[in-house]
């Protein structure tokens, strides 16, 4: 009986065809409004919003291991701030851009305090910090309460025009960010931020700046949810605040990354396209709809705990979009009529 020596992997065969393949999507997705009709450019817009809600959960609670029940904060306050650089006089789509800057910035704060927490704490005080957000908004003067305001800067722009920017926006936000965490995890701090996940106290221990590491991955899925606000604030106009910091958003983002598959890359993306064909083909349904959503979250839970990317990775060995190392056992001579399955042993290692 022979045997072989472990061998350490990221890069695939797999992964390189899907990175050529990614890059091909891209290129058509911004020329596909030349093709699309209204309707569905702007849906397409809003997939691309889902897909960035989604991401950044998953680095955050995924990859950190810092679960929030909280994030519909950033959301609200990415059209807030919107809505007000504008009425300040900004371009309206410049003011997209600043706001979520602001809100990244305004998280940083937030953090300070919010680290101290740890797991079910971190979760409820987050949601804490959206309600009390909630109704500091409601106080602005602009805001109106609950009745709102509008983006109205928007509307000196023709229609077809501002829908077609608000989609190239969305689309160029959904790209870079992608691109920007997945740099982030592919490199050192990826790391260490999936070191902190496993065990914080062990990271601490070899070097790993705990704290400062958890406070980056705070402010870089505020600043990409702030984002997130700001281009919905662009495709619906109207800003009422029970609207945009509502759990539901937060919830939307939970149920993406559990159903995708939480702690994979490919996940986020694979559940917002899974929600957003769910939300286009039973939205209309009215409460049937969320029981459904609630009901297929708990449903992956209990059978799917990993998620469709999950088990699709761990079943077959499939990854496409790889962001760190795994050790890879091939199988012995004596075990040549083994599965693919059974004779390749992997686990990712940070």
């Amino acid at each position: 009986m022979s045997t072989a020596s472990p061998v350490i992997e990221r890069g695939t065969a797999a992964s390189r065809i899907a990175g050529i393949g990614v890059l091909a999507i891209i290129l058509l997705l911004a020329i596909a409004p030349q093709f699309l009709s209204a309707g569905a450019v702007d849906r397409m817009t809003a997939l691309f919003i889902y897909v960035i809600l989604a991401a950044m959960w998953n680095a955050l609670a995924g990859f950190g291991g810092l679960v929030s029940v909280g994030q519909q904060v950033f959301f609200g306050l990415g059209a807030y701030f919107a809505i007000r650089l504008a009425n300040a006089g900004l371009n309206p789509f410049v003011s997209l851009f600043v706001s979520a800057v602001i809100v990244g910035a305004v998280s940083w704060p937030i953090s300070l305090f919010m680290l101290r927490l740890r797991n079910g704490e971190f979760a409820i005080g987050m949601w804490v910090i959206a309600a009390l957000t909630h109704l500091l908004v409601n106080l602005d003067r602009l805001i109106q309460g609950e009745t709102g305001t509008s983006l109205i800067s928007l509307n000196v722009y023709d229609a077809g025009t501002r829908r077609v920017a608000i989609y190239w926006l969305a689309l160029a936000s959904m790209t870079a960010l992608l691109a920007i965490l997945f740099g982030l995890l592919r490199g050192s701090t990826g790391a260490a931020i999936r070191a902190i996940r496993d065990n914080e106290d062990a990271a601490a221990s070899v070097g790993v700046r705990v704290t400062g590491t958890k406070r980056l991955l705070v402010v870089l899925a505020a600043f990409g949810i702030g984002v997130a606000g700001a281009l919905w604030l662009a495709t619906s106009i109207t800003f009422q605040p029970k609207t945009y910091f509502n759990v539901q958003w937060t919830a939307y983002m939970i149920f993406m990354v559990l159903v995708g598959g939480i702690g994979t890359f490919e996940g986020a993306i694979l559940g917002a396209l899974v929600f957003f064909l769910i939300e286009t083909w039973f939205g209309g349904t009215g409460v049937w709809y969320l029981v459904g959503l609630g009901a297929t979250a708990v449903l992956f839970s209990l059978f799917l705990p990993r998620g469709l990317w999950g088990t699709i990775e761990e079943r077959f060995g499939l990854r496409l979009l790889p962001v760190g190392y795994r050790v890879r056992l091939p199988a012995t001579a004596v075990d040549g009529d083994a599965t693919p399955q059974q004779s390749t042993i992997s686990r990712e290692k940070a």
